[in-house]
């Protein structure tokens, strides 16, 4: 199956309509996930969607247009780049200020509510500017789902026609993706039930994990370089479909997702680990890692937009919403096409560097 990077090199011209396209499909894809709070103003419903819905009530804090476009980039950049995204994040929100626990007030002093009193948990979960934040990076993942939907439109039509039964390839690439989302989906959903998530996080956790990483991809790069001496070797890991891996190497590139839960561990680095492993080249691993993502990374915003998006909405407003999503959208769009590029030419090496200088900044800002 031939991959968006294995075509034709776009002009200008043909770049400049993808990021359009790109804008454009990021902010439809919002609104399918989201309706605009305005479309959900009503006398009767809780006090966090009145805030949200109603035009003459202000955000209940300040988010600038360049703190939107600020998390949509670092969102998007990161989210697909083999370097944690967690810890780009926090380094993000805590220069823009965005770590606050007070519990925020609507305009007319009513109280938002992250999780609202209930008879299971009577106190209620107050909503704080850190909550809103939190959810605002995951919301905006949105931007780089589209992103990824328009670069490999051929392979998600090919799966499509697979399981109308007209492509052969295409079901067996979506059975791979399936059987690579489903450990950690599985886990994660149980985690989530638990908050083990919640108690996982630290500061420490990250460092840890993107030390760990590092090593583990340097490991990963010199495996593959030491199996492949032979010219022929190295073309044929190139020219692998991904819909030639079988069930059990699908699998195991599932199962090594289900590290990526231990913040800071970074989805793409485990899922390209995990491609290596599988004998794919890393610009292969990469594009599987992207379209495993699909799934993973759609279903953590809907589900963060159903819970929290209209609480989220009403701290930082529709229209900031909307910025970071087309940010994280654009800026996906590039990340994708130069890691593609990249890898191509010198695999995973420089990103484990990085990895070990991000850890060291966070340690050096959060811990000394």
């Amino acid at each position: 199956m031939t991959g968006a990077f294995h075509s034709t090199r776009p002009g200008a011209v043909c770049r400049s309509r993808r990021s359009l396209i790109v804008l454009i499909f990021s902010s439809l894809l919002a609104q399918a996930f989201f309706p605009p709070a305005s479309l959900r103003a009503d006398e009767t419903v809780s006090p966090v969607l009145s805030a949200a819905g109603d035009p003459q009530v202000p955000p209940a804090a300040e988010l600038s247009a360049g703190d939107a476009i600020i998390l949509g980039v670092v969102e998007g950049i990161t989210e697909f780049l083999p370097v944690s995204s967690t810890g780009h994040l926090i380094i993000a929100s805590h220069a823009l200020g965005l770590e606050s626990d007070a519990p925020l007030l609507a305009a007319d002093g009513r109280p938002l509510w992250a999780s609202e009193p209930s008879a299971k948990n009577p106190a209620g979960e107050p909503l704080t500017l850190k909550l809103a934040a939190d959810a605002y990076t995951v919301i905006i993942q949105a931007g780089a789902i589209a992103a990824v939907m328009l670069l490999y439109w051929r392979q998600l039509l090919s799966m499509l026609a697979g399981l109308l039964g007209r492509d052969a390839a295409g079901l067996r690439l979506l059975r791979n993706i399936i059987l690579a989302v489903f450990p950690a989906a599985s886990l994660g959903l149980a985690m989530h039930k638990l908050k083990l998530d919640e108690r996982l996080f630290s500061i420490e956790a990250v460092v840890i994990a993107l030390v760990l990483g590092a090593l583990l991809m340097l490991a990963a790069e010199r495996w593959r370089r030491g199996r492949l001496p032979e010219a022929h070797a190295t073309a044929s890991a190139a020219r692998r479909d991904l819909s030639e891996l079988t069930v059990r190497q699908s699998l195991g590139i599932g199962l090594m997702q289900c590290l990526a839960l231990w913040p800071g561990t970074s989805r793409s680095m485990v899922t390209m680990v995990g491609g290596y492993f599988c004998g794919l080249s890393p610009a292969r691993a990469a594009e599987f890692s992207f379209l495993v993502g699909l799934p993973t990374l759609g279903g953590a915003a809907l589900l963060k937009g159903v819970s929290t998006g209209p609480a989220m909405i009403a701290v930082f407003g529709w229209p900031h919403v909307i910025l970071g999503i087309v940010a994280a959208g654009v800026s996906a769009a590039l990340a994708v096409r130069f890691l593609v590029s990249y890898l191509g030419r010198h695999g995973l090496g420089v990103f484990a560097i990085y990895r070990v200088i991000l850890a060291l900044v966070l340690v050096g800002w959060f811990l000394v």
